[in-house]
């Protein structure tokens, strides 16, 4: 599904930033879709001739132009390339379904913030049993052009609490954020995962369950009760809060 774009950002001195599907080589054209077609043409105000940076998580990132754009149709030619493709490690995010709007949004920040892996998870308490996967892929592509990262997140199908910790690589540190309990602070550790549960919490049966599992760590992301997607948002930022050397 089409992630609206905000047109009042258009023109802009700096080139547009998409994601594409094909390889990137030098010299090869690569064809657009046709909502990016829409997008340049008729919101960017973009013609042929005019700069774009491409990037298709496998090549790095290239320069290039637009070489003839239409309506619904356009071909880019890449011609240079100036990032080099690199691993983007990052924590993986936990979280209980919510509202669309507010897994949208859950969805957007967290790429934008670095998250390698989002798992979406079925609890007592989750209001939400559905979601429109092509839909989230968009919203974090679309996060990714924005916020130049190489790489999108992957983005797993919703799956039950307790089939997700039964499948969790034991190495790698899993907090999970508790309201009202005597738990530590979240340190940071970008390699880590964060589990946010839904709006009212764990309940009391999810909590004894965590407690059973040597690689989960309860944690508090403050003396505040904060809403499910501002959790999110928070505990990704504290887990990558690492001094620069």
């Amino acid at each position: 599904m089409p992630v609206n774009r905000n047109p009042e950002s258009a023109p802009s001195v700096t080139p547009p930033r998409l994601f594409v599907d094909a390889d990137l080589v030098a010299g090869c054209p690569v064809a657009a879709t046709a909502e990016q077609a829409h997008y340049l043409g008729g919101v960017m105000r973009r013609s042929a001739g005019d700069p774009i940076v491409l990037f298709n998580g496998r090549d790095g990132e290239w320069q290039g132009t637009i070489e003839s754009i239409r309506k619904d149709r356009a071909q880019f030619q890449p011609t240079t390339q100036t990032r080099i493709q690199a691993p983007e490690p990052g924590p993986w995010l936990v979280f209980a379904l919510l509202k669309r709007d507010s897994t949208d949004l859950v969805v957007q920040k967290a790429t934008e913030l670095g998250a390698s892996a989002l798992l979406p998870v079925l609890t007592e308490r989750t209001n939400a049993g559905r979601v429109n996967e092509a839909r989230l892929h968009a919203i974090a592509l679309e996060a990714a052009e924005q916020c130049e990262r190489l790489t999108i997140p992957t983005i797993h199908a919703p799956a039950r609490l307790h089939a997700i910790l039964d499948l969790w690589p034991a190495e790698r540190p899993l907090f999970a954020a508790v309201e009202r309990q005597n738990a530590q602070p979240l340190p940071p550790d970008p390699n880590a995962g964060l589990l946010v549960g839904p709006e009212g919490g764990f309940s009391r049966v999810e909590l004894d369950a965590l407690r059973g599992y040597s690689f989960v760590t309860p944690i508090t992301l403050g003396p505040r009760v904060l809403r499910a997607e501002t959790a999110c948002i928070a505990g990704l930022a504290l887990l990558q809060a690492l001094p620069r050397s």
